[in-house]
C-alpha cells in the first residue's frame, strides 16, 4: 500500500464521516438556535430546557437520513474492499 493512497483513502473517509455526521448535527444547532432565541425572549435561563428538543431534532434527523447515510457507508466499504489487494 503506498504512502499516499493510504492518506487519499483516510481524507475520504474523514469527507463521508463529517458528510453523514450533518444531517443530525445541523439539525441539532438549528433547534439550539431557536431554542435560545425563545429563551432570550422570555428571559428563561434554564440550561436543561433546550436538551430534550435538541435530542429530539437530532434522533429525528438520524433516522430521516439513515438510508441515506448507509447506502454512502455500504459505498464506501465495498469500494475500499475491491481495493485490497
Amino acid at each position: 500500500m503506498d504512502v499516499n493512497f493510504a492518506v487519499d483513502l483516510g481524507r475520504e473517509a474523514l469527507i463521508l464521516t463529517l458528510t453523514v455526521a450533518a444531517p443530525a448535527l445541523i439539525a441539532g444547532v438549528i433547534v439550539a438556535l431557536i431554542v435560545a432565541i425563545v429563551q432570550a425572549a422570555t428571559g428563561i435561563q434554564e440550561q436543561t430546557i433546550g436538551l430534550l428538543p435538541k435530542i429530539a431534532a437530532m434522533l429525528a434527523a438520524a433516522l430521516a437520513a439513515g438510508p441515506w447515510a448507509m447506502g454512502r457507508l455500504v459505498e464506501f466499504g465495498e469500494r475500499m474492499f475491491s481495493l485490497l489487494p
